[in-house]
């Protein structure tokens, strides 16, 4: 069974960064290492939120796609020969603050969207507390 661990969140202050990971299974369907990865978060008292996804869209690549919040300060990017997918943050603000998730979708798209009903499987989250 294909399962996603996050790693990476921790306290930061603003202006920082911090590069958040994640690992899927070993044991994942050539479907879903060719689909589409998601990382979403959810801030204390508000709904969960797409953040940004990539496809890997085989051939191609995948063109990704970021919440106009985090455009120009996150990256996301996959390295499938390691399952893993990775979303670095820099200039981190307090709004910032949130568990977030990583998610996986067995669909690729040029552009994915950053939806949570595309997502079939999904991460336990790890916290990031931007704070002074």
């Amino acid at each position: 069974q294909l399962q996603l661990v996050e790693s990476g969140g921790g306290l930061v202050q603003p202006g920082g960064s911090l590069r958040l990971s994640c690992a899927a299974s070993k044991d994942m369907p050539d479907y879903y290492r060719d689909g589409t990865i998601g990382w979403f978060r959810q801030a204390p008292g508000k709904e969960r939120e797409g953040v940004a996804c990539i496809s890997r869209l085989a051939g191609v690549g995948g063109k990704a796609n970021y919440k106009d919040s985090v455009e120009g300060r996150f990256i996301i990017f996959r390295d499938d020969a390691e399952n893993r997918a990775y979303l670095q943050m820099d200039n981190l603000e307090p709004e910032d603050t949130a568990v977030y998730f990583c998610a996986a979708a067995e669909f690729s798209y040029y552009t994915c969207p950053i939806a949570e009903g595309i997502m079939s499987v999904w991460g336990k989250g790890t916290l990031v507390t931007v704070s002074s």
